[in-house]
């Protein structure tokens, strides 16, 4: 295919539009295997995925199934779905679209798998479905292309490997199947490219023309930001005054928790009563619908929103978009910068907003890398092993399959290229006895092999893994209550709840309670008068600021001047550097000084929040082994700050890294983050099921029955394949130690200890920081500003 069919050319030159250039590239490649397209929001990439598609369906002689459409969003879906029933109906094409996601009626997707659509349009989880029945050989037969939309989401996570492997299945199906990828955002196209191609072979990239930069610009008010804190409440009358000047303005915030206080303390100063809204995923279906429904409708000003608006749906007439609070990853950021504007050659307009001093830093960091088009992420490890057994009880749910042809299978795809037999031979003795420990109960025993091909055990049995197909677990949240107590103070997350160890302190509430142990669902504390908490927050989802980020500020760090920063936060960095130093790229800076009565020590690490946790876990316990009396700690994305009874003379031994794996590993052996991991690994596995005939199971019920299966296998078959991959997990998920291990690789043990006789300029906010320093009562506010002004007067700060 060559050129644009006269039809197509009519179509647009009524709409008064000429085919972008790699509109007219995918029509010309469309016959290869597969193809990566990275252009920029706004510029048609969608269409030139499926116009190929069209072209080819426009003479009414396919019959079937021809198109796939993959989308990380179900609403992204049902929007696709409407904007191709305009060129469809306009042009009278002989093509029939539907969509099958979990909101797709039982009888729509009987009726589809008999009869399916030229064009469906349909998720990672509704795909893997249909692969598992016996009848896809049919439905898949005559499939030609299959399009991945918004391919870097679904690459970061299991959802993407899920998706490649039910590809692979297709494609053993209908070899000529061609593969297109289509994204916006790309930090690594070859990677990504990697993934999407049947391996090994190649997957060529089309980058379109990115089109002007976007107008992005860091919000600078009168009122300075406060040294520290998330909620960015002083910037509320200039952020109404930005609304007011445009048509309609997407406010991303990082965490749900911010946006709900953001949006709370938006109407309490909205005295236009300007038409707001809130959209974010803990919201009901019926809430988020409302205000998609207003915003396309163009009644709303302004939205309040989380990642739950990242992707590409396309909401009415959006031209600016603010991002509250430091973006913590460039990559994300170009995303959302991405929903003003969209259109193609017009330039996105964003404006970041820093929720506190060290932010402002960020922001210009941030604004720098965008500029420079430099987008962050981390590589992607191999394929998931929880997931590959998913997968081959998948093929097993279609039919008897082959073992090594499934094993060739699924070496075609990126992230299992390096897959060994043993490993997979591995996930295959799982998936028929259990494994060692629990290959006696029957319950476990549900593949056999019979005349060398591998079966289910009980056919019936494919109806209870389909309804636990899938790798998105929801985020568990746990009352905290006294113990022999009926009353709830409240609720923190379940990866929080994970990373305490009994005699911990943290605050909810309003108060101080003590960490007793975890019974069930709930979180069994006592009270605490009269101690600062020893873990100071429990915001345990809070993005992290990527590693190339960090870089970046370090790198800004060792700049003779910054006349890109505002006055008072430039003279915040010079008087740092007067009075103890900066932090660099290549070294570990640690300040230790005395301060309200406790000896102090601050570690400059920029290796993020949830790495600074485990951080000052492994630092604390070493303090405690040394005799210097550590009392608590409280974390940021740069710093890590521990309080104690003793001070610290020498710092070398502490970042000692030999043996630090073991620490590690002895404190996660002491909490719940262990048995969190494996309830996580083992449902997408299939050993732990969600879903029932009779409903699902509550939250108690499943964690019930993972605890004791958690228990019996440590006790009974310590490398079993599941506890092996919960504590491959355990490591690269909560407690981030990939990124210790980076941080002291980067250092190599070089690390520069500063001792002072007072706080220092940077360390002054560490001590302003959420549960650091506990203020109760109606005068909080006025407390803290007071407590600030204190602290600033110290560090030489006051006037700035």
């Amino acid at each position: 295919m060559t050129s644009l069919p006269p039809k197509f050319a009519d179509w647009f030159s009524t709409k008064g539009w000429s085919i972008h250039p790699h509109q007219a590239d995918m029509l010309k490649r469309s016959s290869e295997p597969s193809l990566l397209l990275i252009a920029p929001t706004g510029g048609g990439k969608t269409l030139a995925g499926f116009l190929p598609s069209l072209v080819e369906l426009a003479d009414g002689a396919h019959d079937g199934l021809h198109t796939l459409y993959v989308s990380p969003l179900k609403a992204l879906a049902a929007d696709i779905k409407r904007n191709l029933g305009t060129p469809i109906a306009e042009m009278a094409l002989p093509i029939r679209v539907e969509d099958r996601t979990g909101d797709t009626s039982y009888t729509q997707k009987r009726r589809q798998r008999a009869d399916p659509p030229h064009i469906l349009l349909t998720t990672p989880e509704s795909l893997a479905l249909l692969v598992s029945y016996e009848d896809a050989p049919r439905i898949f037969k005559g499939v030609q292309r299959i399009i991945v939309d918004e391919i870097h989401a679904l690459a970061e996570s299991k959802r993407g490997d899920q998706l490649m492997l039910a590809l692979s299945r297709i494609q053993a199906m209908n070899p000529d199947l061609r593969r297109v990828g289509l994204s916006a955002t790309v930090e690594d196209p070859s990677a990504i490219a990697h993934r999407l191609a049947r391996h090994p072979d190649p997957c060529p990239i089309l980058i379109a023309d990115p089109g002007p930069d976007p107008d992005i610009s860091m919000l600078v008010t009168q009122e300075r930001p406060p040294w520290s804190g998330g909620g960015a409440k002083y910037s509320i009358p200039a952020v109404l005054d930005l609304v007011k000047q445009h048509n309609t303005t997407l406010m991303f915030h990082n965490t749900r928790a911010q946006a709900e206080l953001y949006f709370h303390n938006l109407w309490l100063a909205n005295d236009d009563g300007l038409p707001i809204g809130i959209h974010h995923g803990s919201l009901s279906r019926d809430q988020r619908t409302n205000v998609e429904a207003a915003m396309v409708r163009g009644d709303l000003r302004a939205i309040v929103c989380t990642g739950s608006l990242d992707l590409g749906i396309d909401w009415g007439d959006v031209d600016l978009v603010i991002q509250i609070g430091a973006p913590k990853n460039v990559k994300r950021l170009i995303q959302r910068i991405g929903r003003a504007n969209h259109r193609y050659n017009a330039p996105s307009k964003a404006v970041l907003v820093p929720a506190n001093r060290f932010e402002v830093v960020e922001c210009v960091a941030a604004l720098e890398a965008a500029k420079a088009h430099d987008l962050d992420g981390d590589p992607k490890g191999a394929g998931p092993r929880d997931v590959l057994c998913q997968h081959i009880l998948i093929a097993a749910c279609s039919g008897p399959f082959d073992a090594t042809q499934l094993f060739h299978e699924v070496r075609t795809v990126g992230a299992f290229s390096d897959l060994s037999r043993a490993a997979f031979d591995d996930c295959l003795d799982f998936c028929a006895t259990g494994g060692y420990a629990l290959r006696v109960y029957d319950q476990w025993k549900r593949l056999k092999e019979v005349d060398g091909k591998w079966q289910l055990r009980d056919p019936r049995s494919s109806a209870r893994i389909r309804m636990n197909l899938g790798t998105i677990f929801d985020i568990e949240t746990l009352k905290v209550k006294f113990r022999r107590s009926a009353k709830t103070l409240g609720e923190i997350e379940e990866s929080f709840a994970a990373t305490l160890t009994p005699g911990d302190t943290f605050l909810i509430g309003g108060q101080i309670v003590r960490y007793e142990g975890l019974n069930q669902l709930t979180v069994e504390v006592s009270r605490q008068k009269g101690r600062t908490p020893k873990v100071a927050t429990f915001n345990g989802t809070k993005f992290a600021t990527s590693t190339q980020l960090s870089q970046r500020i370090l790198t800004m760090f060792q700049h003779d001047n910054w006349p890109d920063l505002p006055d008072h936060t430039a003279e915040w960095l010079h008087l740092q550097r007067a009075v103890s130093k900066l932090p660099e790229t290549g070294r570990i800076l640690v300040e230790t000084f005395p301060q309200d009565e406790r000896e102090n020590m601050v570690v400059y690490g920029f290796a993020g929040v949830n790495a600074h946790r485990t951080l000052g876990l492994i630092l604390t316990q070493r303090m405690e082994a040394a005799g210097l009396n550590p009392l608590g700690f409280v974390v940021t994305d740069y710093a890590l700050m521990i309080w104690g009874l003793s001070p610290v003379r020498d710092v070398a031994p502490l970042f000692d890294p030999d043996n630090m794996r073991d620490g590690l590993e002895t404190w996660l052996a002491g909490n719940a983050v262990m048995k969190r991991t494996f309830r996580v690994a083992a449902t997408v596995a299939g050993l732990i099921e969600r879903n029932t005939r009779q409903g699902r199971k509550s939250g108690r019920q499943a964690t019930f029955s993972s605890d004791i299966l958690y228990d019996t296998l440590a006790k009974y078959d310590p490398d079993h394949l599941m506890l092996r991959i919960t504590r491959e997990e355990a490591m690269r998920g909560l407690v981030d130690f990939g990124r210790i291990e980076d941080m002291l690789q980067r250092t190599k043990g070089r690390v520069d200890h500063v001792v002072l006789d007072r706080v220092t300029p940077l360390a002054a906010p560490l001590f302003l920081e959420p549960g650091r320093i506990p203020v109760f009562g109606e005068g909080r506010e006025k407390l803290l500003a007071d407590r600030a002004a204190d602290l600033m007067r110290e560090a030489g700060l006051e006037g700035l």
